[in-house]
């Protein structure tokens, strides 16, 4: 069960996502231009990116999407984090309280990078969560590869360290990791233009196959107030077994964020020409 509090999250103030610039293809256009987004709302509580560069052919025999390269190289991120709060966009508070078994769990997202149709956006190999109701529902109406496993996240980044611990009960592999970070909120800020950071943390659209149907949905949120982190990872055989492209991943960065308020979810759509909007 997932031990992390959610707590007041910093950075509310910010910019909202409604008032980002207008061009054509920025993420909210891409979203908004199709009726009745979004769909859902949720916070995503201290999150953690652990990322680790991959043999670009191991993993692309992996995923049905043409891989998304930066300088030539592959890579697949870990993102360890609680949403909490998520309700449908529309309803209030009736809605939303249908929604109180599924609106706080802790995830582990196990993503990598693609560009479909032009568009940038990640592709989850999978996604370890502890609530057993969203495990059941992910998969056929997001085409999501959710499997359930026990969380234990201690992300109180305001002691300067953070741990976690990731565990699969059927067959006790885990993954685990100890963290220091910075407690000083003035250290997070959006990763600069152009890096590498930002390419790997700012992405706006979910690619998802489940069977023969391609899907995607998107995100619109602020820009993550990040910082880089150091990482001593205890324990990886939840992703040693059975991963082929883990057998010589390499480590190499991790970045911690306090959290994003408000993110909106979109619904899925079928892709297909003309439902991508080209750069």
């Amino acid at each position: 069960m997932n031990t992390t509090t959610t707590s007041h999250l910093p950075f509310k103030n910010v910019r909202r996502p409604a008032r980002e610039e207008a061009a054509p293809n920025c993420p909210r256009m891409r979203m908004l231009a199709h009726a009745g987004e979004p769909l859902l709302v949720a916070d995503w509580d201290r999150t953690l990116m652990i990322h680790y560069e991959v043999d670009p052919a191991a993993l692309a025999a992996c995923v049905p999407f043409p891989l998304d390269l930066h300088d030539g190289r592959a890579y697949v991120s870990l993102v360890a984090f609680t949403m909490s709060d998520m309700h449908p966009w529309l309803g209030g508070r009736w809605t939303a309280r249908l929604f109180r078994p599924i609106a706080t769990h802790g995830f582990l997202n196990v993503r990598t990078y693609v560009r479909v149709h032009g568009e940038p956006g990640i592709y989850f190999l999978t996604e370890f969560l502890d609530n057993a109701l969203s495990v059941r529902l992910g998969p056929p109406l997001f085409g999501l590869p959710y499997h359930f496993a026990r969380t234990a996240f201690r992300h109180d980044w305001r002691t300067g360290e953070i741990s976690g611990r990731v565990s699969d009960p059927r067959t006790g592999a885990t993954y685990s990791y100890r963290g220091l970070v910075d407690a000083d909120e003035s250290a997070y800020a959006p990763a600069s233009a152009g890096s590498l950071t930002e390419w790997l943390m700012e992405r706006h659209t979910a690619f998802t196959a489940r069977g023969k149907r391609r899907r995607l949905f998107r995100v619109l949120h602020e820009p993550w107030p990040e910082a880089p982190t150091v990482i001593k990872v205890r324990d990886d055989s939840l992703l040693r077994e059975n991963r082929p492209w883990f057998a010589n991943a390499n480590l190499v960065g991790a970045n911690f964020s306090p959290g994003l308020h408000g993110v909106w979810m979109g619904r899925p759509h079928c892709i297909s020409p003309a439902a991508l909007v080209s750069p």
